[in-house]
């Protein structure tokens, strides 16, 4: 058994029993590995200490369950391994900055730490070769663009430290709240093409200040010309790298899948095909219904020359 596959019965053994206590010693023995070789070996894998780790999936499952106002807080945090009220509140707001009666009276879109597919660290596919993991199917390919493309919507700017997986943090899921912006306003909007692809972009570089431009919208019927708080989105023509992924639900797409499928195409294959991007990546929405649920990573290649030395 490779080391990452112990690390990933433990992520699963955790998954499964995140109400219960543990201790790393008994991790440990199911990754069937030392105390100190498998902290040491977790904090590499999954970039946080296996403690931190379950307490942030914790805090990510009683948000789910902060959802039914017929169950007390306190019985929701007593759930999910949590001591007291005090305890949970303290915890629930060093992660996302509010309490836990401020999200439950006011709900907002939050940005979860999610369970890791290791998997996707050490499998390197080929173009056109869809990989199935246990909860995505992945693939990489080339396509290219010979008339630009042109969207309308809403853009705002988001802190890159509080953004997984870009960042290490946790914090108030601010792309969320401009799709829920989007969705809201979206019938009233003019000039977008009628059931036109949705789409979102994030521009890196333009911002001194810790954070990335994002903008979320849909196809634009050409000509149109933008009112209000709405901006336009050109995705140049180029060739592109393109990482289309599918999930069983929406909700599945939009969080853990998109999650696993950015590390995957930043942190494993482009580096290994000895590629970075222009400081831009598009992610369109392919098919939401409950046949398929379908997105794209758009990115321009360019040689990373730093590699190479």
């Amino acid at each position: 058994m490779h080391a990452w596959e112990s690390i990933q019965k433990v992520l699963d053994y955790i998954e499964d029993n995140l109400a219960q206590s543990h201790s790393p010693e008994e991790f440990s023995r199911v990754a069937a590995l030392s105390p100190f070789y498998f902290q040491r070996l977790f904090t590499r894998l999954v970039k946080r200490p296996v403690n931190d780790y379950v307490k942030m999936r914790r805090l990510a499952r009683a948000c789910e369950t902060l959802d039914d106002k017929g169950r007390r807080i306190l019985d929701i945090a007593l759930e999910y391994g949590f001591h007291s009220h005090e305890h949970f509140t303290k915890t629930f707001k060093s992660a996302f900055g509010i309490t836990p009666e401020e999200y439950r009276n006011s709900p907002v879109r939050l940005n979860h730490i999610m369970k890791p597919d290791l998997l996707l660290g050490y499998t390197m596919i080929d173009e056109n070769m869809p990989l199935i993991t246990d909860s995505i199917v992945l693939e990489i390919s080339r396509k290219t663009i010979n008339v630009p493309e042109r969207y309308i919507g809403f853009s705002a700017p988001v802190s890159i430290s509080q953004q997984t997986p870009l960042g290490d943090t946790t914090g108030i899921d601010v792309p969320g709240l401009l799709w829920d912006k989007f969705h809201k306003q979206k019938e009233g909007i003019k000039g977008l093409v009628p059931n036109g692809i949705e789409f979102a972009a994030s521009s890196f570089g333009e911002n001194e200040d810790g954070t990335f431009t994002y903008f979320v919208g849909a196809s634009a019927i050409p000509g149109t010309t933008v009112y209000n708080d709405l901006v336009t989105w050109e995705l140049p023509a180029a060739e592109y790298i393109v990482c289309s992924f599918e999930a069983e639900s929406y909700e599945e797409l939009i969080t853990s899948a998109l999650d696993k499928s950015m590390n995957y195409l930043f942190r494993i294959w482009l580096p290994k095909h000895n590629l970075s991007t222009q400081p831009f990546s598009a992610e369109k929405y392919i098919s939401v219904n409950p046949q398929m649920c379908k997105m794209e990573l758009w990115v321009i290649p360019v040689p990373d020359t730093d590699q190479k030395k």
